[in-house]
């Protein structure tokens, strides 16, 4: 099955704070405050740390002696190891360490060890960490994506999560006394989530993915109608076509790609076909095959016909929307019109044009074939 690719353990960009109310610096919190520190989600955690910040209001200050910048550089090195066989340091938490995600919680360290354990071996989760900041006195945040193959179903199906965690830090012993995941697909982020338990359900279903070479990418956001993923370059055989979901053109690079060129050589098979519109009124459409990942030009052979070039597709920041059946003209323009509008509400800028990957042989049954209206993005930010 091909599946996404997290290539980086962890990413370390310098963005700027933003602005977060847990309590007056210099303020010691109390024993039961920690508890409060990011609890629960959005509104809900706001009013816990004003009502932190009140009941401090007329406590003298006292100075707390620890240094949260250096966690923030520890959970850099730390967090990358959360499924690995290292794993992460346990002293790093109080063993009343208060955890939540929108369908699981435990209030000690013993279940939050248990939680992993057990994710690793019913779901083979792959784990990247984007950037970890420092967003209140004693509260660090940390942006991340998480790939899982689920496998006790015999499709093995793949989920994928990405959001932000919030981690409160004690700041009598320095060790995290909290951990609050908010996942960038649901609305609903407070245990229990129905929302958070139907995202779930909803990514078991097949999708048809066939084990061959293809394009490598990472997931950068994954919200609950789209994808935005990071491309790395990659090689294509290029003709013209005439239509987003058509197939002129086809046969011409299937030939090249079964021997019809300069040194007859037969080249690996990949996924997936893509179909590319260069503008909104598609004028000009052109037919994609990927080629091996471990081919560049030199070691490309020629094609016969003069109306197949070899291009890079240099990469870079693309939107993704999955569907399944057939993916007929009317189908795949109403896909495109929906991501794109749902990039535009989301504030993002879509560029011109658009791609149709199809990654499944035409005779595969319409209902688990896998299909993809993607859109290059002019920038993006994980902020």
């Amino acid at each position: 099955m091909a599946v996404a690719h997290l290539c980086s353990p962890s990413l370390r960009p310098i963005p700027p704070l933003r602005a977060a109310v847990v309590s007056p610096i210099g303020v010691r919190l109390p024993k039961h405050a920690c508890s409060l520190l990011g609890g629960g989600g959005g509104g809900k955690r706001r009013s816990q740390s004003w009502a932190v910040e009140f009941s401090l209001a007329e406590k003298t200050p006292t100075k707390s002696t620890v240094d949260v910048d250096s966690l923030v550089d520890f959970l850099y090195e730390d967090l990358p190891h959360l499924f690995d066989d290292q794993g992460i340091d346990r002293t790093a938490y109080d063993e009343r360490v208060r955890f939540r995600d929108p369908i699981t919680k435990h209030d000690t360290i013993a279940g939050y060890l248990l939680n992993i354990a057990l994710l690793k071996v019913v779901f083979r989760p792959l784990f990247q960490l984007h950037w970890v900041k420092k967003t209140g006195p004693y509260e660090i945040t940390t942006r991340w994506t998480m790939v899982m193959t689920f496998m006790p179903l015999p499709w093995k199906p793949e989920l994928v999560f990405t959001g932000t965690s919030v981690m409160g830090v004690n700041p009598d012993n320095g060790k995290f006394c909290s951990h609050v995941d908010y996942w960038d697909s649901i609305k609903q982020n407070d245990y229990f989530s129905l929302e958070g338990l139907l995202d779930v359900i909803k990514q078991l279903r097949y999708y048809k993915t066939p084990e061959l070479d293809t394009p490598k990418y990472q997931i950068l956001k994954r919200t609950a109608k789209y994808e935005v993923r990071k491309y790395e370059p990659f090689l294509v055989a290029e003709t013209s076509g005439d239509k987003l979901s058509g197939s002129k053109g086809f046969n011409d690079i299937a030939g090249y790609i079964f021997g019809k060129n300069s040194s007859e050589e037969k080249i690996p098979m990949t996924t997936p076909v893509f179909t590319q519109a260069l503008d909104s009124e598609m004028s000009k459409v052109s037919i994609q095959f990927s080629l091996p990942l471990d081919k560049d030009f030199s070691s490309l052979p020629k094609p016969n016909q003069e109306t197949i070039s070899l291009k890079k597709v240099e990469g870079g920041i693309v939107a993704a929307i999955k569907f399944s059946g057939k993916p007929t003209e009317d189908i795949v323009l109403e896909k495109e019109k929906e991501l794109r509008s749902g990039l535009i509400t989301d504030g993002l800028r879509p560029k011109s044009g658009c791609l149709l990957a199809r990654y499944n042989d035409p005779r595969t049954k319409t209902f688990i074939m896998r299909n993809e209206v993607l859109i290059w993005l002019e920038q993006f930010s994980l902020e």
